[in-house]
């Protein structure tokens, strides 16, 4: 998931306020209509360099599909920036499509709204079973205790990418393991017009991200054990301030990544205008920008002391793409047929490798095409030191508030306004003020 419009906190309060006489799926106006059982109509999210990319990785695998069971799948790749207002829109008008692709943050959320198929095992039995599945990616599936509302597809987790030529003709040897090594070598980096880390500042979800590990890191969550708000606690307010720092007072980041939304910073990355990304799975992304694979290396993302692991040593969120069916399509059992095939060994080989992305099922995480070096920094991530989201009905609104907070806090930064303890505070409040459960 890339990114969130700050009007979703109220297109998620209706949601969730119409739930219980909303519908969602079947037939609609706006991504196709569902003729006949022989049709389906699929959202998928953006997850290549393009839309266009994504389309010439879908259709064939799509075609394929149409071969086998006689369905034809009607596509429509959705930018993460029109993503959520669109499936919310979907879950009160009862207008959407079949299937759908969802951040898997949200999945919580959207599964309060009643409007998608639950995972129950008749479900999971239908696709090959819920044990093909690895456990940290069924994590990010719903609220604890309940069926899950979607099936994870494709795994993704943060990574440090850093440019080869560009840290050794500044002298460094290896990639920073520590955020004081990692400041320590982004001013040597930050020189001639040029910077050391690109992030997309006005982007809240890439904000929540980066957000909710630095908190972890300092001991803080942003629920309480029962799933009660908790913005302001002292290691939330820690993390939050110590990455908007790496603008305002490091200076390791250019004032104008305030403004990035647009996955502007992975561009430059690949450009070669800045050092190091703190990105989800993007060798494949950087790759079809025109970066050659050796320009590059991967690393895990820095941690307060020691190495990556449970607790404060969490770097990085079990970040990935879930697929979800409308429970009041008009044609269940292909939908249901659908998702068997994109969760199929073959096409999660397929998939996972355009777009350099980690299989959640077990049968195809094994192959040896994901146990290079870049993918093994993934997996072991997945495996050792990522933390889910928040799997609390409010996920939406919390990534959208919060997310927005931190945005205006990059402003400050890059318009010289001091960024200090009180005012992340202040603003944090602030989000909290806007959650129903205040």
């Amino acid at each position: 998931m890339r990114s969130i419009r700050a009007a979703a906190v109220g297109a998620v309060t209706m949601s969730l306020a119409l739930a219980a006489s909303a519908c969602g799926g079947g037939s609609s106006t706006e991504g196709g209509s569902n003729d006949s059982p022989k049709t389906l109509t699929y959202w998928a999210s953006n997850q290549g360099a393009s839309v266009e990319i994504d389309k010439k990785v879908l259709q064939p695998e799509l075609d394929k599909f149409k071969k086998q069971t006689g369905i034809e799948v009607k596509v429509e790749v959705v930018p993460w920036s029109d993503l959520l207002n669109r499936i919310l829109t979907a879950t009160t008008s009862g207008q959407g499509p079949d299937v759908l692709n969802i951040g898997n943050t949200w999945s919580a959320s959207l599964q309060a709204t009643g409007a998608l198929l639950p995972w129950d095992a008749k479900n999971f039995a239908a696709i090959g079973g819920k044990d093909r599945f690895v456990d940290s990616a069924l994590g990010s599936t719903g609220a604890e205790g309940k069926d899950p509302a979607a099936v994870p597809l494709y795994s993704m987790a943060y990574a440090l990418y850093y440019n080869k030529k560009m840290f050794a003709d500044a002298g460094i040897a290896q990639p920073p393991t520590t955020w004081a090594e990692f400041v320590e070598d982004g001013k040597k980096l930050t020189k001639g017009g040029k910077w050391a880390l690109g992030v997309e500042g006005a982007n809240p979800s890439e904000n929540i991200h980066h957000a909710v590990v630095f908190a972890k890191q300092h001991g803080g969550d942003f629920f309480t054990a029962d799933g009660k708000p908790d913005f302001t606690n002292d290691g939330a307010v820690a993390g939050v301030k110590e990455f908007v720092d790496l603008m305002a007072k490091d200076k390791v980041i250019a004032p104008g990544n305030a403004e990035y939304a647009q996955n502007q910073s992975v561009s430059d990355f690949a450009k070669g205008k800045t050092a190091m990304l703190l990105w989800q799975s993007a060798s494949a992304n950087l790759k079809s920008q025109g970066m050659s694979e050796d320009s590059f290396g991967i690393a895990p993302v820095p941690v307060q002391s020691g190495t990556p692991g449970t607790g404060t040593g969490v770097n990085s969120m079990v970040m990935g793409i879930n697929l979800a069916v409308f429970k009041n399509s008009d044609n269940l059992d292909g939908a249901k047929k659908f998702v068997k095939f994109m969760t199929s060994d073959a096409e999660q080989k397929i998939l996972n490798t355009a777009y350099s992305s980690i299989p959640p099922v077990k049968g195809a995480q094994a192959d040896p095409a994901f146990n290079t070096p870049a993918n093994g920094v993934l997996k072991n991530t997945l495996a050792t030191s990522a933390v889910a989201a928040p799997q609390v009905a409010d996920e939406s609104q919390f990534e959208t508030a919060v997310g927005t907070a931190i945005k205006g806090l990059f402003a400050d930064a890059a318009a010289g306004r001091a960024v200090t303890t009180e005012s992340v505070k202040a603003a944090l409040e602030k989000a909290q003020a806007q959650m129903p459960a205040a």
